[in-house]
């Protein structure tokens, strides 16, 4: 019997406290020039004394040319190393492990943002509105992007993080390079499953050479980005062997990206799958083999302590991720754990007026789906601002909002 509380030590030797974690939720509260701000560091705080077994931040890019959206914080070198360390000081006491997640967006970069045409391991468009041909890197930039992944971990533990997590789902950068719809290359990097992976296991590989044997390197992977053609669940067991051969400490399982987003609009599961309610738990019981001793987490779906606890105590996985319902309740692992929390319940936001005229416009689940992360999103800003969450906050708010920050492609669901 594996309880919720129970610790889990991790194979460069790390403990987490108990299996909850607070899995990656893009905050955009860092500064044009990348530096992460005050209120990120106010955000964390909150989350830092919220009984959580291990936090992982939002996407921290590697390249301030190519960011995701505004907001991002960036770590090519240590210019921001003070207010890093600030940030990282938060948990240092706490007993809970910070890690934080390294990425590079790819062909989903803003070109508004980063002032830089984005880059791809092909040029090939994401079939998503407002998409940017992005140019193809050459063998030289590859190498370049490795070497940044390697340098942002390195920077991320002298400042004090327990870890990072090289984010390859969701459509970014490694994943696509993972993908032979987005990977059209023949040279070493793509035209075959064991070269698409390459990408991947060499960041992987620096990021090991750069920092100590105790700090942990973990991955979030798609189970597939089910697109027809595209990455799938065979290949992705395969690059859970790869990397686990490498020895990485935790694979969080996830899954879709930007132009199939799976987690959003209608829910098609078999109801079988959803009484366990998370999106990704049958996967990850099919690719326990593959990991080996690599634990494994998966995230998303998550509401109820029971559905958590079996889904460890079954062993499909060994550590559950929450995301939103930390963006609104940042002590919920405390509240699951020790208070007696059975359910943790989210209000639906969705747009309420005018439907129908929406809905001839575009895809209403897209809209709903962006208004949903786009409110979750406000909650963050209202933690880093000092304040309560707000769980009246009405859907325009936070359209209103989404719009601000986002411009033209805030309704492209973007994830963390």
């Amino acid at each position: 019997m594996t309880d919720l509380a129970a610790p889990l030590t991790l194979p460069c030797g790390q403990v987490l406290p108990n299996r909850l974690m607070k899995s990656a939720l893009s905050e955009s509260l860092g500064t044009s020039a990348g530096a992460p701000t005050a209120r990120l560091g106010r955000l964390y705080d909150a989350w830092a004394g919220g009984g959580w077994g291990l936090v992982v931040t939002g996407n921290v890019m590697v390249d301030l040319r190519q960011r995701g959206e505004p907001g991002n914080v960036v770590v090519e070198d240590e210019r921001h190393l003070e207010a890093l360390t600030r940030w990282a000081d938060g948990f240092a006491g706490s007993g809970t492990p910070l890690w934080m997640q390294v990425n590079h967006p790819g062909r989903q970069a803003n070109a508004l943002v980063g002032r830089s045409r984005p880059v791809a391991p092909s040029a090939v468009a994401a079939a998503v509105p407002v998409a940017t041909r992005p140019r193809e890197l050459s063998e030289s930039e590859i190498l370049d992007v490795v070497e940044r992944y390697a340098r942002t971990a390195a920077v991320a533990e002298a400042a004090g993080f327990d870890g990072v997590q090289v984010h390859a789902a969701h459509g970014y950068l490694v994943t696509q390079f993972l993908s032979p719809l987005a990977n059209r290359r023949t040279d070493g990097w793509g035209g075959d499953p064991e070269r698409r992976r390459r990408f991947l296991l060499e960041v992987v590989r620096s990021i090991r050479e750069r920092v100590s044997p105790g700090f942990a390197v973990g991955v979030k992977l798609n189970s597939a980005d089910f697109q027809r053609g595209g990455f799938d669940e065979t290949e992705s067991r395969e690059v859970v062997a790869a990397l686990a051969a490498e020895g990485i400490d935790l694979v969080e399982v996830s899954g879709g990206t930007y132009e199939s987003p799976v987690m959003f609009g209608p829910d098609t599961r078999r109801e079988s799958t959803k009484a366990r309610e998370a999106y990704f738990l049958e996967y990850a019981a099919g690719v326990r083999a593959a990991a080996g001793a690599v634990p494994l987490a998966v995230t998303g779906g998550f509401r109820s302590r029971t559905a958590m606890e079996e889904a460890v105590d079954s062993g499909d996985c060994d550590v559950v991720g929450l995301g939103r319902p930390a963006s609104v309740f940042p002590h919920v692992a405390r509240s699951l754990l020790e208070e007696g929390l059975e359910r943790v319940e989210l209000p639906t936001v969705r747009v309420e007026r005018g439907r129908r005229a929406v809905g001839r416009v575009t895809a209403l689940h897209t809209v709903d789906s962006a208004l949903d992360l786009s409110w979750h999103t406000d909650q963050l800003h209202r933690l880093g601002a000092g304040r309560a969450p707000d769980l009246a906050r009405p859907w325009w708010r936070a359209a209103a909002s989404a719009t601000l920050r986002n411009g033209p492609g805030a309704f492209v669901p973007k994830r963390g």
